[in-house]
């Protein structure tokens, strides 16, 4: 009984994720959202914000290269990518291990999450120094709308749930506003929430998408055990007719940078989704 626990509750799947913590470390409310950094006995450091896990010392590293790998090794030549969101910076820093990326801008709302990550998270932020990485804390709707046209190969949006800060990145609006700046061939990914418990979001992301003029959709499934369910997406989507079924399997068998989950075995299994899943995208 007197072990501390950090709890997670999601009601809408009846189900909870916890983690074992020594102690809070940190916990402040900005203008936009309260974050709070703990260390957990088990999974190292853990932030929360507004009492949703975001990241974990252990198992962070599934989330961010599949966000982030199966997109670049996907584009033939990503050389302009620009992060939504993404504030622990493990996303741009996955990004920035492709040689080939030659500029990568990351807009987050909420400078203070970047901060904390630095001080709390150093291994995530070890690219914010590179030459090719541009920190920006902005409003990233706006600067999405405001791209010039053509401007990115990538755009990757890497956001918390459709609420708060992050709501107005799950709509047409905006999925129209990411084509627009993206060159022919180009690609959005972005995070589809838990194909478990959020079916019928990612079935509606899907459709605005196609919607704001994407065709080719890929929805990727991948483990996360500090999210509801365990089990977690992104999905990608195309501007132009190519598919997404072929990408560069040797660039990414002969990748010169270590991953943990990746591999080009894992990027073609993900591209087939399971039978359920497969069945209820299959229509959007």
């Amino acid at each position: 009984m007197s072990e501390m626990w950090f709890t997670e509750q999601h009601a809408p799947s009846g189900s909870s994720v916890g983690f074992r913590v020594r102690a809070k470390l940190h916990e402040e409310t900005t203008p936009f959202q309260t974050i709070a950094i703990y260390d957990s006995t088990d999974w190292g450091r853990l932030m929360v914000i507004d009492g949703c896990m975001m990241v974990t010392s252990r198992d962070n590293f599934l989330y961010h290269e599949m966000m982030v790998h199966p997109a670049l090794y996907t584009h033939g030549a990503p050389r302009r990518v620009v992060v939504i969101g993404g504030g622990d910076c493990g996303t741009l820093r996955e990004v920035l291990r492709h040689a080939e990326v030659a500029r990568a801008v990351q807009v987050e709302i909420d400078e203070r999450v970047t901060r904390l990550a630095e001080i709390h998270f150093p291994e995530l932020c070890e690219a914010n120094a590179d030459a090719r990485a541009e920190l920006r804390f902005d409003d990233g709707v706006r600067y999405i709308a405001e791209m010039v046209p053509g401007s990115a190969d990538v755009i990757i949006v890497d956001s918390t749930d459709p609420v708060g800060p992050a709501e107005g990145l799950f709509n047409e609006a905006f999925y129209r506003s990411c084509h627009r700046a993206l060159g022919e061939g180009g690609l959005l990914v972005q995070q589809s929430e838990s194909p478990i418990a959020h079916l019928e979001l990612i079935r509606a992301m899907r459709t605005a998408m196609r919607k704001a003029g994407f065709r080719a959709m890929a929805t990727l499934p991948f483990p996360q055990p500090c999210y509801p369910t365990g089990w977690w997406s992104c999905t990608m989507a195309r501007k132009g007719p190519n598919p997404l079924d072929v990408f560069r399997a040797a660039d990414a068998d002969a990748r010169t940078f270590p991953t943990r989950y990746y591999n080009s075995g894992v990027h073609r299994a993900a591209l087939c989704p399971p039978e359920f899943l497969r069945v209820a995208l299959s229509e959007s």
